[in-house]
């Protein structure tokens, strides 16, 4: 399965960090594979709130059905996505970081692939580290401007 982690020092405060995380109408300024998520429900971000990802990746494009699958306001936010060829959880969590007024970034991507997704599975682990990496720089950029 693939999975990466990583964890990113920012210097912003841990609320203003999970403020965009939490804000999925700016995912799409971070995350350049993202073209919206919409919030299938209105309301407060809670555990169990309907989502729908939209991306595009080179000439394709798609869209999952998702879930807020954890939720601790202002730590952690976890969301869950299913496609035919995958089910992917997305989790941020942040913490104070080293010094005050900053944070410390944890994102943690998993992908089961299913069906003929299966044989996509060496290419995934491969771009998954760099796509991850570069959503962080790019949050860690916005968070910190």
């Amino acid at each position: 399965m693939p999975h990466y982690t990583h964890t990113e020092q920012v210097n912003a405060s841990p609320a203003d960090v999970f403020a965009i995380i939490q804000n999925t109408d700016r995912t799409p300024e971070w995350l350049k594979r993202c073209t919206a998520i919409d919030r299938l429900e209105e309301g407060e971000t809670r555990e169990g709130l309907p989502l729908r990802y939209h991306y595009k990746d080179g000439n394709r494009t798609g869209v999952m059905a998702g879930t807020v699958s954890a939720f601790e306001a202002g730590r952690r936010m976890t969301m869950s996505f299913t496609d035919k060829i995958t089910d992917v959880s997305v989790d941020f969590e942040t913490a104070d970081g080293a010094t005050p007024g900053t944070t410390s970034l944890t994102h943690t991507i998993d992908i089961r692939t299913k069906g003929l997704g299966k044989m996509f599975t060496p290419m995934i682990n491969k771009a998954l580290p760099r796509q991850t990496l570069d959503a962080m720089t790019n949050l860690k950029a916005l968070a910190e401007s």
